[in-house]
């Protein structure tokens, strides 16, 4: 069993509450400003933007709830360079201007560059984006320097052998589920991050929610154990006990799941042998009920000619795997979303979303699977 320690908690701004929920920028600003309240008010600071995040308005929503509404030192703020937008040296400038803007702030006390792999690595060595960060350090523009990562080990650890001086921590996709799987590897990114002596912040504890929407014999597991504990609860203090990590993210959208969190890092209990092999046990069981191992994020959707919705379609392929018998609700939200999407079946096979899939999913095969499950009947 781990001694205890200090692990922070974030609060990730990738998923806020909105007012209708195929229109990204509809934001309810009054539950975001109650969310955000509380979580200040529980003594955590750390807030986690991004300039694509909620169709690239999320950064203007979080000036609106938190910039506009507490001083500026009573808070931590945090957002990213998108590499897949900017075009040149010049564009990181003009970008890096637009997010003070949009953020209302003179400085960020966090800084990433956003979603580093093997599509953007070349473009960030050719525009010399890590020495951009570096010198935006120095001018006190940003505080500390990350990069959020979603590649191999090997990739990993070319980078930061060659740009480890110019990074201050790695942002990493840690959970119990990808711990070891091929297409994420966490656990070997997370020995490489601490190789080159970084500090790690998490992201996707919960798995895009996976980790929370349980199968009811793996929920019945955790519970025998820990009645009290939510499932949440379990993927935060599974991601927060391991070795070298100093802070963990989690995106709510409901003062439950705030004040739920919330208590798990003020009262933090690292995870035991024994309760590690309730997960291995849970873990077999969401692999065996999970066929498109999607976590919503949406990177996928930016730039589709059809106008895809492929998260929600592959969330209604896994929700239609997990039952039996009847799925007339789910062929009713399928039609219903294709009404203002295009069908997975007009997939053009063009690509762009699987260069920007951070679990590098064969998207385009799996939309074939969803049309013939959803368009045959």
């Amino acid at each position: 069993m781990m001694q205890k320690r200090k692990v922070d908690f974030g609060f990730g701004c990738m998923r806020l509450p909105t007012l209708q929920a195929d229109v990204p920028d509809s934001f309810d600003y009054e539950k975001i400003e109650q969310l955000f309240d509380t979580f200040l008010a529980k003594g955590f600071t750390y807030f986690d933007t991004a300039y694509t995040y909620h169709g690239y308005h999320a950064e203007e929503a979080v000036r609106k709830a938190l910039v506009e509404r507490h001083p500026r030192e009573s808070f931590q703020l945090v957002t990213k360079m998108p590499l897949r937008d900017f075009k040149d040296e010049e564009d990181l400038e003009q970008i890096f201007h637009e997010q003070l803007a949009h953020c209302g702030v003179e400085y960020f006390d966090y800084y990433l560059l956003h979603n580093m792999g093997t599509n953007v690595y070349e473009k960030c060595k050719k525009y010399h984006a890590f020495d951009f960060v570096a010198r935006k350090k120095a001018e006190g523009k940003i505080r500390q320097v990350g990069m959020s990562f979603h590649d191999t080990p090997e990739l990993l650890e070319e980078i930061l052998e060659q740009f480890g001086e110019k990074l201050d921590f790695v942002q990493l996709q840690i959970n119990y589920v990808d711990w070891e799987q091929p297409n994420v590897q966490s656990r070997r990114c997370l020995e490489v991050a601490r190789k080159y002596g970084k500090p790690v912040t998490v992201m996707e504890p919960c798995k895009g929610g996976t980790l929370v929407n349980l199968p009811q014999e793996a929920e019945k597991l955790l519970r025998q154990v820990r009645p009290q504990d939510s499932n949440a609860s379990w993927a935060l203090r599974f991601a927060a006990s391991q070795e070298g990590v100093t802070r963990v993210l989690s995106g709510m959208n409901s003062l439950e799941q705030v004040e739920d969190n919330c208590a798990t890092f003020r009262h933090f209990e690292p995870i035991t042998q024994p309760e590690e092999a309730v997960i291995e046990k849970v873990r077999q069981i969401i692999e065996a009920n999970t066929p498109i191992p999607c976590t919503g994020c949406a990177y996928c959707t930016h730039g589709c000619p059809k106008q895809i919705a492929i998260p929600q379609y592959f969330a209604l392929y896994n929700s239609v795997s997990r039952t039996t018998g009847s799925f007339s609700s789910q062929n009713v939200y399928y039609n219903n979303i294709f009404l203002k999407h295009g069908k997975a079946s007009d997939c053009v096979g063009c690509g762009q979303c699987e260069k920007a899939c951070p679990q590098h999913l064969p998207i385009r095969e799996h939309l074939k699977e969803v049309a013939g499950k959803f368009e045959t009947v």
